[in-house]
């Protein structure tokens, strides 16, 4: 209720019976839960607006990074985010 959504609403989105809740509604709830708004928006089958922008800017790039990226393992992926992250790249 804190976010403004009613518990029964939540319950059927949960369930799978509505539609998810637009991506500011998923940010408050994440907000709420102390979750990652990503993680919420991805299990909703969402991709938030920055990140779509993101992809506009270069969607050739980003269509062949994800593709390469697909079976990658874990650690690879967490590695190779934490040199971008800390500009060892």
């Amino acid at each position: 209720m804190r976010v403004g959504i009613e518990p029964a609403y939540l319950s059927k989105v949960e369930r799978g019976q509505v539609a998810p809740p637009s991506e500011a509604t998923i940010r408050k709830l994440a907000a709420e839960l102390g979750e990652d708004p990503d993680l919420l928006l991805a299990m909703a089958g969402k991709v938030s607006r920055e990140l779509q922008e993101i992809i506009l800017r270069r969607p050739q790039l980003f269509a062949g990074l994800l593709r390469q990226l697909r079976r990658a393992p874990d650690a690879a992926l967490l590695r190779i985010v934490r040199e971008v992250r800390d500009g060892d790249w």
